[in-house]
């Protein structure tokens, strides 16, 4: 009675599918023709490594997978295009040395990031969706046969969920040209869904991944007399006194400390008030002074350092219709009280001394900012060679030619 009992309770496997193994991929190529011919849906193969032709020999259609990448890289490209538009020419315009607000050599970084990033996050989430992966468990994965897919050999599946499955009709249809064909039983042993710990933890991970970004937003609209915490603090917390805090250690308890009187910090000695100031005496130096020589190479320079410092305000010919200057009256800054760059070749500037030139080039002019701090005593002496060159041209008569050159003119 208990042996009838153990048989009836007896739960039997049911057939996954059935199973083709083969050595030469030719062979499973033709194998998958007769299956496509057939008619069945529900198969698959598996190789160690791509087989050219399989796809056709599958009567595998083109996937919808490149035109979502398509469609979520030229998304990619819209919003780099859009947000760097808007930023930069819309909703902050700033002029910077008359460049337009917006162009696309500036923007391509963005625009290219943006692009790959979409297309490839779309790849691999397609991908997966597509192919419902993943799986956590398989049938396949139980059959010890089966782990030379990685190494030499080759299978075909066919479902038993097929519509057309016959174990007899796909055995016998498999068996023509498979080295060995044998069921595939279901795995009754792993459970199909994911384990309800994994998907808790990717629940708590993905309220986790929440938590950074909140509480830096909860940093930038809050204040507190606390310092913030610092993971790499770098050099904020090192050991030092800011300026104007109290240092007990000198009697004055100042951390700032006053120069000493009479002292110039190494290489800031500078006497020489023609070369430094551009003064002799008390009056604006006429003549360059000895440090600079008068020479084609000086003017040389001079032109290299005008069109980088210079050029942009005042032009390449000193008009004063440099970029800055056509940028800013094509949109209408003259109404809002802009003045234009003078014109350097302008006869009332000639007459000016060199040494009033460099003292307008190192501390500024009205709008002109200083350069001072920028360019190098030398290159502000070689500016200004250039400079009187450029007058000299604009205001040439035929008093500075030679009879030589008035001939040839001729």
């Amino acid at each position: 009675m208990s042996e009838k009992k153990d048989k009836s309770t007896t739960k039997k496997t049911p057939v996954y599918g059935i199973l083709a193994e083969y050595s030469d991929p030719a062979v499973l190529i033709e194998a998958c023709k007769k299956v496509r011919d057939a008619g069945f849906k529900k198969w698959d193969t598996y190789t160690p490594f791509p087989v050219h032709g399989i796809d056709p020999a599958m009567g595998i259609k083109p996937t919808i997978l490149p035109w979502l990448v398509l469609g979520a890289g030229l998304t990619g490209l819209a919003t780099a295009i859009t947000l760097q538009w808007w930023t930069n020419a819309h909703d902050y315009a700033w002029i910077v040395s008359g460049k337009p607000f917006w162009s696309i050599p500036a923007n391509v970084p963005i625009m290219f990031e943006l692009t790959v990033l979409l297309s490839a996050l779309t790849t691999l989430g397609g991908m997966l969706a597509l192919n419902k992966l993943p799986h956590p468990s398989h049938p396949l994965d139980l059959k010890e046969r089966f782990e030379r897919v990685t190494d030499d050999k080759f299978f075909l599946l066919i479902e038993a969920s097929d519509p057309k499955y016959d174990a007899e009709e796909v055995t016998s249809l498999l068996a023509e040209h498979a080295d060995v064909v044998e069921p595939l039983m279901d795995d009754d042993q792993t459970p199909a869904e994911l384990p309800r710990g994994i998907i808790y933890a990717l629940v708590v991970l993905t309220a986790a991944a929440i938590i950074p970004f909140a509480l830096a937003a909860h940093a930038r609209e809050s204040h507190n007399r606390s310092p913030r915490i610092h993971i790499v603090p770098d050099m904020d917390w090192q050991t030092k006194y800011k300026a104007q805090r109290v240092n007990t250690f000198f009697d004055d308890r100042r951390a700032d400390r006053p120069f000493v009187e009479g002292t110039v910090a190494r290489g800031n000695l500078q006497e020489d008030d023609h070369f430094y100031r551009g003064k002799s005496g008390n009056t604006w130096a006429r003549t360059f002074p000895n440090q600079v020589e008068v020479s084609e190479a000086t003017m040389k320079r001079g032109e290299q350092r005008f069109d980088i410092f210079c050029a942009p305000c005042h032009g390449l010919q000193g008009k004063g219709d440099g970029m800055v200057a056509q940028r800013a009256e094509a949109i209408g800054a003259g109404v809002d009280g802009w003045v234009p760059p003078s014109d350097i070749t302008d006869p009332n500037l000639m007459k000016q001394p060199v040494g009033q030139l460099f003292n307008s080039i190192t501390h500024g002019v009205r709008n002109m900012p200083a350069y001072g701090p920028q360019i190098d005593p030398e290159d502000r002496w070689a500016i200004i060679l250039y400079v009187r060159a450029l007058q000299r041209t604009r205001n040439a008569t035929t008093k500075d030619l030679s009879p030589s050159e008035i001939a040839s003119l001729k």
